[in-house]
């Protein structure tokens, strides 16, 4: 059997200082989640446990019961630290940031 693309997906995990990447073999009805569970990431990282995990497969965002198709990457998204509309409200008040700014 081939270890092409149309027989696996991966899982990904990434912070600055350290990465995760694992390749499983593509399971009929595999989803994000299952694919997630089933690569160690969460026994790497067993504060993701505590989180809701979102997931991504190349970028876009996908509900956890998506089914992975071959060649899939899923990518584990990182918690926000602060709520983008905080973190705006926040520079605003120190005078670091301005309304309309891009």
């Amino acid at each position: 059997m081939s270890e092409s693309s149309s027989t696996w997906v991966e899982v990904v995990y990434a912070l600055p200082e350290r990465q995760f990447r694992r390749r499983l073999p593509l399971a009929p009805g595999l989803s994000a989640e299952a694919a997630v569970a089933a690569s160690g990431v969460l026994e790497a990282w067993p504060e993701l446990r505590s989180s809701i995990l979102r997931f991504a497969v190349y970028g876009e965002p996908v509900e956890p019961g998506r089914l992975l198709q071959a060649g899939d990457r899923v990518e584990v998204l990182r918690p926000l630290r602060v709520d983008p509309r905080e973190g705006r409200r926040r520079r605003l008040e120190r005078g670091d940031g301005r309304p309309g700014r891009r």
